[in-house]
């Protein structure tokens, strides 16, 4: 009998609601649970404590994946010497909640965790929790250590203003001692919040329900806490692997993207990576013929370097889901192997246990697991988290808890009964589940632990500024991002025919480059409606603002170095001619720490657009070795690259980017000048060597040109010198609605009359009069007045007009009304209807590049040509690209509010 399979035998389906273990061995049911006997050591006792967390109710709520700050039922921590089930068990916490006494306290407990030698166990707590308490409210959750060998239980952070500072989980040691672990506190990014002139709060997540953990690292005292993530929501679970680098769950929610997939990094935050399953979400259990959503949380390695994890959907399951066991040394997806383990197919996943458990919402055969922690002892075994699958029947009065059988999991009418989680042993030499604890009725156990000790973890030390780290970059507060070209879309050369040519200058003109530049592009943090109350209005046409971060040409051979601000999410695009995207957002978020630099060999084709062969998963990208560069850089050390000045002198496999910044670094002043970005979108041919032919023309599209005269989206500074801490920040009624009131009059220099007038708001154009005030239809049914809308009071005219669809429009007796047209039949008077007719909208948010009704007409040959400028037609560009928000600053006084 294989672990792998699900054989139904193997692990009972029974319901169990014994008061003691001989009870336990005696339920009945489809299957039989295995207990063992003779003489043979008990596969079920471990000789070390083992703690988990005894909640004297099953909650009611279903837990969501997505709520971390949410507290549950009373709780307590609880500790057997040993895993027998006979051991003595005793509350830790007691000493605190005065559970078991007349002045006992609500408090609530999770994320268990021990360190490497077995002498301490850390975890979250929260309370005293009063009635109806708002979950912002202190006391907060915070990071707790008991000290097995002295019975000394401590908070981490003992002053109380610090502790209850942000809302503190799923701590774990670190090998050197620190503590890593998930939290609100966002030390980083507040102070970015202050570099951007915004006053500190904790930023929302991307569903804008509560503030976002990310991980944290602090001292063992609890001090020198500081931010190692920048995701925009959740990163949970951390754990450290063997090789000394953090894993943890990251919900990746960035447009387009909702899932809770395995990262890993460094414990100082650098060389984050994709470690595992972007792209294995669809691989539950078969719901309609299909597998469901699961999502990837509570991970561990076991001693044979897999990955053992929880997978569950984010809610409805009652607190549990299966165990998986991932090879994620061999696969990045469940069919995607490395690149060193290139031809395999997979699985990557397989079934930690026998039990056929189900990820669907309603009752699961065999029960679900809570949690599980492996033993490092050779063995395999497995403590677990588990219940049984019980149903109710709602037949009899008072319901009864009856047990799982075919008959009764075959009706749609079905009803699972609460949840019986109790503490069991599995292993898979015996395929035995045994009990450790008998479970008790209306108690939930749950985050068991052993305090086994185990092999310590590398250390990874942090990176030191002037060591390991460029000191010039740290103090600037930028990490620098090396593309080796966008060209290369997972390892296949895009590039027509191919980067070779496209790179050298006697072969293509920079006008037959399709990429031009790159954009930095990065989220606007949302405060609590406590701090500010934003109306769905402010978002507009997107829910969510964003900020670009600045420009860079790219390099002819498609490559990149430049500075990113260090400790913010950032996403980048890759740009026309025209400054608009032309291939998809890269839709994760990146990081860097200050001095760190990011290599990547190029772009990658979002899982949404791939189409897998039958039985694969989409691939995946962000991980180091998953596919080779198809840039092979400069061919030898000190010889131009073809056709290129001899200014630039590469080193062997450098990409021109590579050569360009490192000449830049020594000869240039300021210091590395080709990496700094800009406000502006500027080329200059910097690369053609003149005796092969004419230089490309330089490019700019440049708030500071003299034709655009309206407000920048950026502070005076920034257009002068880019640092670190500039933002472009583009809202509708400040930056874009203006473009449309601009005077465009051309006037007489002599006699000052009027020659053209190409105002868009002019009475007789874009708007709802004539010149002698009539109503007349909009120039192209479009309305860019900045009148309140009648479909949106909150937005104005312009941009309802622009970015949704409206009614065509006609004059009748003087005034504007809908044009109508025969409709269906109306089914109650059986006499036909009229109807709008609708169009489309001129623009598309967040596709510049598509929104072609709008841009061909600015375009040479069209009936607008001319009338904006390339500074201007740059600004609807970005602003398009970006998601066309109604606003991107959540504290501009103009904004919406409820």
């Amino acid at each position: 009998m294989s672990v792998g399979s699900k054989t139904v035998n193997a692990i009972t389906r029974s319901v169990c609601l014994a008061a003691c273990i001989s009870l336990l061995a005696a339920c009945s049911g489809r299957g039989s649970v295995h207990t063992g006997g003779g003489q043979a050591p008990d596969p079920a006792t471990v000789d070390f404590p083992i703690f988990y967390v005894k909640r004297v109710s099953v909650p009611k709520n279903q837990d969501d994946l997505r709520r971390l700050r949410v507290a549950l039922a009373s709780a307590d921590l609880f500790m057997r010497a040993n895993s027998s089930p006979s051991a003595t068990e005793t509350n830790i916490t007691a000493r605190v909640t005065g559970t078991g006494t007349a002045t006992a306290a609500n408090y609530d407990l999770k994320d268990l965790n021990v360190s490497a030698d077995g002498t301490k166990v850390i975890f979250a707590m929260r309370g005293p929790l009063a009635m109806n308490m708002q979950p912002e409210d202190p006391p907060t959750w915070a990071i707790w250590e008991y000290d097995i060998p002295n019975d000394a239980l401590r908070r981490i952070i003992s002053d109380d203003t610090t502790a209850d500072a942000g809302q503190d989980v799923a701590p774990a040691y670190l090998p050197d001692g620190r503590i890593v672990f998930s939290s609100t506190r966002q030390r980083q990014s507040k102070a970015v919040l202050l570099d951007e002139g915004k006053p500190q709060f904790e930023a929302q997540n991307e569903d804008r329900n509560e503030p976002a953990f990310v991980l944290h690292v602090m001292d063992p005292d609890g001090g020198n806490i500081h931010q190692v993530s920048f995701n925009q929501s959740d990163d949970r679970d951390p754990t450290v692997l063997a090789s000394g680098r953090l894993l943890w769950s990251r919900w990746d929610h960035a447009p387009g993207k909702n899932g809770m997939h395995l990262y890993s990094a460094n414990p100082d935050g650098t060389d984050l990576q994709l470690h595992y399953g972007a792209n294995s979400h669809n691989t539950g259990s078969l719901a309609n013929g299909q597998p469901s959503v699961i999502e990837f949380v509570k991970s561990r390695e076991m001693l044979d370097g897999r990955i053992l994890t929880l997978i569950r959907p984010f809610t409805g399951t009652d607190f549990g889901g299966d165990l998986t066991l991932i090879d994620t040394q061999t696969y990045v997806e469940n069919t995607q192997p490395t690149l060193a383990s290139a031809g395999m197919s997979g699985p990557a996943q397989t079934a930690a246990t026998p039990n056929d458990v189900s990820t669907i919402p309603g009752p699961s055969p065999d029960g679900r697991f809570n949690s599980a922690f492996p033993l490092w002892d050779g063995s395999g075994r497995i403590l677990v988290s588990w219940t049984q699958c019980r149903l109710l029947d709602t037949t009899v009065t008072p319901n009864a808890i009856v047990p799982c059988t075919d008959t009764r999991l075959a009706d749609p009418n079905v009803q699972t009964a609460p949840p019986l989680y109790s503490v069991w042993m599995f292993d898979p030499a015996q395929n035995t589940l045994q009990p450790v604890m008998p479970p008790v009725e209306g108690v939930m156990v749950t985050d068991v632990v052993a305090a086994q000790p185990r092999a310590l973890p590398a250390v990874i030390l942090d990176k030191v500024p002037g060591v390991d780290l460029d000191q010039t970059l740290v103090d600037a507060g930028v990490g620098v991002l090396n593309i080796r070209s966008v060209y290369d879309f997972d390892g296949t050369d895009t590039a027509q025919p191919n980067i070779a040519t496209v790179a050298n200058p006697g072969s293509t003109t920079a006008a037959q480059r399709p990429a031009r530049f790159i954009r930095l592009e990065k989220a606007v943090s949302i405060p609590d409606r406590k701090v500010i109350d934003l109306a769905g209005q402010a978002f507009g046409a997107s829910n969510f603002m964003r900020e670009i971060l600045g420009y860079a040409p790219v390099e002819p051979d498609g490559s990149v170095r430049i500075e990113v601000p260090a400790n913010v999410a950032f996403q980048i695009s890759v740009l026309d001619v025209n400054g608009q995207r032309i291939s998809p957002i890269h839709e994760a978020w990146l990081q860097l720490h200050a001095g760190e630099e990011l290599k990547c060999n190029g772009c990658h084709t979002p899982a949404s657009t791939q189409n897998p062969p039958a039985g694969q998963t989409a691939h995946s990208h962000g991980r180091a070795n998953l596919f080779n560069s198809v840039n092979a850089g400069a061919a030898a050390t000190g010889t131009p690259f073809p056709n290129t000045v001899a200014t630039f002198s590469p080193n062997a496999g450098e990409s021109m980017a590579e050569t360009r910044s490192r000449t830049s670094c020594a000869n240039d002043t300021p210091r590395c000048a080709a990496m700094v970005p800009s406000v502006d979108v500027l080329f200059q041919d910097v690369w053609t060597n003149p005796a092969v032919r004419a230089i490309d023309p330089p490019l700019s599209y440049s708030y500071r040109d003299q034709t655009f005269t309206t407000l920048p989206p950026t502070v005076q500074a920034c257009l002068t010198a880019w640092s670190s801490t500039c933002r472009i920040t583009v809202n509708y009624t400040e930056h874009i609605q203006p473009l449309w009131d601009k005077s465009r009059q051309t006037l007489d220099p002599m006699t000052q009359a009027v020659l053209t007038d190409h105002t868009c708001t002019q009475a007789g154009c874009h708007n709802t009069v004539d010149a002698n005030a009539a109503a007349q239809v909009p120039a192209g049914q479009l309305d860019l007045t900045n009148t309140a809308s009648n479909e949106e009071p909150l937005q104005l005219t312009s941009y309802r007009r622009l970015l949704f669809p409206h009614n065509q429009q006609t004059v009748t007796m003087g005034a504007l009304q809908d044009v109508l047209v025969p409709g269906p039949i109306d089914p109650n008077t059986g006499q036909p209807t009229q109807v709008p007719v609708s169009l489309a909208s001129p623009m598309a948010a967040g596709n510049a590049h598509g929104s072609t009704a709008f841009f061909s007409r600015f375009a040479a040959g069209g009936s607008h040509a001319g009338y904006l400028s390339t500074a201007e037609l740059r600004l609807l560009s970005e602003w398009l690209d970006i998601g066309a928000q109604y606003f991107n600053n959540p504290f501009d006084p103009a904004v919406p509010v409820n």
